[in-house]
């Protein structure tokens, strides 16, 4: 019989994979191409029948069911610690404006 802190250590496990979001589709495929994986590759190595589930995941057709879902995620979690996310560009402020000349000149008469 499994003690307490077994049961509670699997309950912990259930809970971070029910509330554990998946990256975006397009996400999932920029992660894939960067390792250099192909689709074929990753349905094998999640035991998958076809590679088009992988497509189909990827485009947001459908997504992944548990035991699947599960190693999925791991997978690219993984992946995006290796291939991070490029930084979106900051927004660049505009150049401070030149003073107009005729400020410029009203200032250097006196302002008169």
């Amino acid at each position: 019989m499994a003690g307490q802190e077994e049961l509670f250590a699997a309950v912990d496990a259930l809970l971070e994979q029910a509330g554990a979001e998946l990256p975006p589709p397009a996400e999932r495929a920029r992660l894939r191409r960067a390792a250099g994986l192909s689709q074929q590759q990753v349905a094998a190595a999640l035991q998958l029948k076809r590679r088009e589930t992988v497509a189909d995941w990827e485009s947001g057709r459908s997504e992944p069911r548990p035991p699947q879902r599960a190693a999925y995620l791991r997978l690219l979690e993984g992946l995006a610690a290796r291939y991070p996310a490029p930084e979106a560009a900051e927004p660049t402020a505009p150049p401070p404006s030149q003073p107009s000349r005729a400020t410029t000149n009203s200032a250097t008469r006196g302002g008169t």
